[in-house]
């Protein structure tokens, strides 16, 4: 999208209705975002109405190219510019040492924040426009808090109906899945430290940095879509590798129960109630990925069967978001095999 494609009246009405502590939702690169102010806590606390989001699950801050990260945080590491140089404007968050002029609301009470600079056009035109370029936008994914997250503005009135401020159209995200997240917070005792798995992998971290990222550890900071069940449909759904599904597909279809499938190897099949077929590619997948969900999640269908992705570094994302999806339905499959 061209600068001279955007729709600059909506974008300074956008940046207006923030300003004066409005919700505004808007489309980045990876998903849609609820934005608020991020230097005002009575603005940041309609996000946690909104979404139904625990109070002390943090927010990401998103930034206009060239801000002025010092004012956002301290004590920063040379790490996070080699990797702000590298990815900047791009889909990485950056967990640093929150700055103390910063209120703790965006980071659910702890002494970091996340921070990251989409790339998206028009969320680049609305961080330079709010506050003329020199604000932040707390924007989480723009869903009720754990549900599948948005990848077009109509997945967020779909959830927000005319419940919010504005919203932004910026097309389908390109990305499709969340930010990296990697905690820089700590690295003179812990090292880098990847959170959350994304576009951006661990491999292209440590080209980047010239160290791997470490796992998680139980002393790392709170992230943004890290508890165990995060963008989960509404239906129960299970992971299932492809040799299996054949059979599973028989005894749910003996058992009476209507299967809605997502694939990505798997030809069309006739006797299930729904199908999205994925594209093979990790990128191509993740484009669609949420799109396959709540498609599949509107199908009345009894459960979702997704064909379990490839490993590797490409799809780590990917899985992180599956596995997390499919958590709160453990234990259903046994259940809905026995006939009605």
């Amino acid at each position: 999208m061209s600068e001279s494609a955007l729709d600059w009246p909506a974008i300074r009405a956008a940046a207006g209705k923030l300003e004066q502590g409005g919700l505004v939702a808007f489309p980045t690169e990876t998903v849609y975002g609820l934005g608020a102010d991020a230097e005002n806590p009575q603005a940041i606390a309609k996000i946690y109405a909104a979404k139904g989001r625990p109070s002390n699950h943090p927010v990401i801050v998103h930034l206009a190219p060239g801000a002025d990260i010092d004012y956002w945080a301290t004590a920063i590491p040379g790490q996070a510019f080699e990797l702000i140089d590298a990815f900047w404007p791009g889909p990485l968050t950056l967990i640093l040492k929150r700055a103390p002029n910063i209120p703790d609301a965006v980071s659910g009470g702890q002494d970091s924040i996340g921070l990251r600079c989409p790339s998206h056009p028009v969320a680049q035109a609305l961080l330079r426009t709010f506050k003329n370029g020199k604000g932040g936008l707390a924007a989480p994914s723009a869903n009720r808090f754990g549900h599948v997250s948005p990848t077009t503005a109509q997945h967020v009135r779909d959830e927000f109906g005319a419940g919010l401020d504005g919203i932004l159209d910026g097309g389908q995200s390109e990305v499709g899945i969340e930010s990296t997240i990697l905690d820089l917070s700590r690295t003179a005792t812990h090292g880098p430290v990847l959170l959350r798995p994304g576009h951006i992998g661990a491999a292209r971290i440590a080209d980047a940095i010239g160290v791997a990222p470490r796992l998680p550890d139980t002393a790392a900071p709170r992230a943004s879509g890290t508890l165990d069940s995060h963008y989960a449909p509404r239906t129960p759904a299970i992971l299932m590798e492809a040799v299996a599904l054949p059979g599973l597909l028989q005894k749910l279809a003996g058992a009476g129960r209507k299967v809605a499938l997502i694939s990505h190897t798997l030809p069309h099949l006739s006797d299930i109630t729904a199908q999205f077929a994925l594209p093979g590619s990790p990128e191509g997948y993740a484009y669609q990925l949420y799109a396959a969900l709540r498609t599949m999640d509107s199908a009345s269908a009894d459960i979702i069967l997704i064909e379990t992705p490839p490993a590797g570094d490409a799809w780590q994302g990917i899985n992180d978001r599956l596995r997390r999806a499919v958590h709160g339905s453990a234990g259903v499959l046994s259940r809905l095999v026995t006939p009605s």
